[in-house]
């Protein structure tokens, strides 16, 4: 019987395993496998996938079999043979997808024109504290640098720049040009032209 990988059970679980196998900053053992179950998905057989990744067709069976049986989670190390990543590329994904949602305490205008927010309480926008207490609440044990970590290296912004000085409102009136262009330069000092010692 052919060994196959089994389809993708969803989206997200397709673009998470061809992220990593083309992932630079992620660990070299989990791209490899990654790489080894798009392959599968593309129709090649166990030992066209060991010989095109430099691997014996043993290792190959294993983690096809861990991914069939465990989905991403089976991508992972084996227990016992080092130490275990304590976040999954599960929980990886859902952290990532924290950025892209609406931050919930940030306040918009409503169909009343009054403003609200969301969620009174949340934040008003998305930070690495907030982030990373928003992980635990879903039950994903992480830190505010691990949440770091993991945004640096998929290239992901958690903060939007604002700009303070402007305004939407039709009726604001700006203060005009900064105060850098309305203080004087402090003017150079000129040099003594008055004779020294050693012109004489």
């Amino acid at each position: 019987m052919v060994l196959r990988t089994r389809p993708s059970r969803d989206e997200n679980e397709q673009r998470v395993v061809r992220r990593l196998s083309r992932a630079r900053k992620a660990p070299r053992d989990l791209v490899l496998r990654a790489r080894m179950v798009e392959l599968s998905w593309a129709g090649q057989r166990v030992p066209a996938i060991a010989d095109e990744l430099r691997c014996s067709p043993k290792t190959v069976r294993r983690w096809v079999h861990r991914f069939n049986r465990l989905g991403l989670d089976g991508l992972e190390d084996l227990g016992g043979q080092r130490r275990k990543r304590r976040i999954t590329e599960s929980e990886r994904s859902r952290i990532i997808g924290l950025v892209k949602q609406p931050d919930p305490g940030r306040l918009t205008v409503q169909a009343d024109g009054e403003l609200a927010a969301a969620d009174e309480s949340g934040p008003p926008e998305w930070t690495l504290d907030a982030l990373a207490a928003e992980a635990r609440r879903l039950g994903i044990e992480v830190g505010r640098s691990q949440v770091r970590r993991i945004l640096l290296a998929e290239g992901v912004r958690w903060r939007r720049t604002r700009s303070w000085t402007r305004s939407k409102d039709p009726d604001f009136e700006g203060k005009g040009p900064g105060s850098s262009s309305s203080t004087p330069a402090r003017p150079r000092a000129r040099r003594s032209s008055a004779p020294t010692s050693s012109d004489r």
